[in-house]
């Protein structure tokens, strides 16, 4: 499977919302008292709750994501201070501005980049030691050599691209360029939403960079915006990681039971579990036991009557149709029970795979390939007057499922709530 189909725009969609209400609160000729004393005070209140936020969970990189935002967003704030009281620039005003038009996306994109690869300690005295050898060189530069560092930075060095849109200096162009392309090809090969609000806030300190002495609240504002995406971002994936399971992408066990205290007068619940999954992982590897997972997984979500699948553990999953009779959902248990039976895993051996598609399908074609199957055996029980409350459901539906393992395997059993009775519902094929 490639991985441009793990691609989401709902990886996006959150830090574009942001990004979009950043550009149009910027473009406001001016805020009311309330909204201008929160962007005043909210990069501080997002430094030290979002910077604490990130650091309970481990994450270094967007501590220091933060951080590197907010020093740039620190050094400007003072010049367009004095620029909107005096209505002129400090004297080094274009030094401060060029210097971080060059280092903020060179700091953010190696950050962003960056991966927690170490321990964490050591992750955290690497990261700082970065940010302050490039801090004390800028610094150091720009009080000794202040007139030629400042030369440097305006200087024109490609005259064909000096055009009145491109209002920083040339050196932060291809900053932003790499930085870009790094931060898309990090999320190409793995796609999160922390990396998309990466790339996300990137673009947002392009656009807020040349407006900030042109839209007075572009810098409180924009900052603002691209250090909450980050947070945004964060949260999400502290949701996804407690919620959702990863090797399969269904809702884990957690969500499954907040989905029960929400269910209404009338659902099905239905247990399934992959028929003989110990030996076969024992047989073929734990490579092809997450495949099987994953196919069992793929199968299940697909279950019509506006059914849901969960993960409830191992290679056991969890279906709950809510407003559905008993009767109602056995044929879509079936249908889905049916495609399971019916789909051939093929094995191939890993160190003998062929690198060229081309020559995999040929070799495919010419051979006798080995083949497995999967079979998943169903219980399934109906919320009625004797079992009112989920967990006696699905207690219901648990026992329904050893039934059917005793039954042979790959059928489905149901558990009849009125008689207190177990039936057979399909045959095994």
């Amino acid at each position: 499977m490639s991985r441009f189909s793990a691609v989401r725009f709902g990886h996006f969609l959150p830090s574009l919302l942001l990004l979009l209400g950043g550009f149009l609160l910027a473009r406001l000729a001016g805020l009311n008292e309330f909204l201008t004393s929160l962007f005043n005070v909210l990069p501080t209140l997002l430094l030290l709750l979002g910077g604490a936020f990130c650091l309970a969970y481990g994450r270094q990189r967007e501590v220091f994501l933060l951080l590197t935002l907010y020093l740039g967003y620190f050094l400007l704030d003072t010049q367009v201070d004095h620029f909107r009281e005096v209505g002129q620039v400090r004297s080094d005003a274009a030094l401060i501005f060029h210097l971080c038009s060059l280092l903020l996306p060179l700091l953010y994109g190696l950050y962003a980049a960056w991966q927690e690869r170490t321990h964490l300690l050591q992750d955290l005295i690497a990261r700082a030691a970065v940010l302050f050898a490039v801090g004390a060189v800028a610094v150091g530069m720009a009080q000794r050599f202040p007139e030629a560092l400042l030369h440097w930075l305006s200087r024109v060095r490609w005259p064909a691209l000096q055009v009145e849109w491109l209002a920083l200096v040339q050196l932060a162009y291809p900053a932003f360029l790499l930085g870009l392309i790094a931060l898309l090809v990090q999320y190409l090969r793995a796609p999160r939403p922390l990396h998309a609000a990466q790339l996300l806030g990137l673009c947002g300190v392009l656009w807020m960079l040349p407006n900030i002495f042109i839209l007075p609240n572009a810098l409180n504002v924009m900052s603002s915006l691209i250090m909450l995406m980050l947070i945004a971002a964060v949260a999400h994936e502290a949701y996804q990681m407690a919620f959702r399971d990863e090797l399969t992408g269904l809702p884990g066990r957690r969500a499954l039971n907040e989905r029960l205290q929400r269910l209404g007068r009338s659902y099905v619940i239905a247990m399934a579990d992959v028929d003989h999954f110990k030996k076969f992982n024992d047989t073929h590897g734990h490579d092809v036991g997450d495949q099987v997972l994953r196919l069992v997984a793929r199968q299940l979500s697909k279950i019509g009557g506006g059914g849901k699948a969960y993960r409830y553990g191992g290679e056991e999953f969890t279906l709950v149709i809510p407003g559905k009779t008993l009767e109602e959902c056995l044929p879509h248990l079936e249908v889905v029970r049916q495609a399971i039976a019916a789909y051939r895993i093929q094995l191939r051996d890993p160190h003998t795979r062929p690198q060229d598609d081309k020559q995999g399908r040929a070799r495919r074609a010419g051979s006798a390939a080995s083949h497995v199957s999967v079979t998943v055996s169903m219980g399934v029980a109906e919320r009625g007057l004797e079992r009112r409350n989920p967990e006696e459901v699905l207690k219901a539906a648990d026992q329904a499922l050893y039934s059917a393992k005793s039954a042979g395997r790959n059928c489905v059993r149901s558990f009849d709530l009125r008689r207190g009775a177990l039936k057979n519902d399909s045959a095994r094929a």
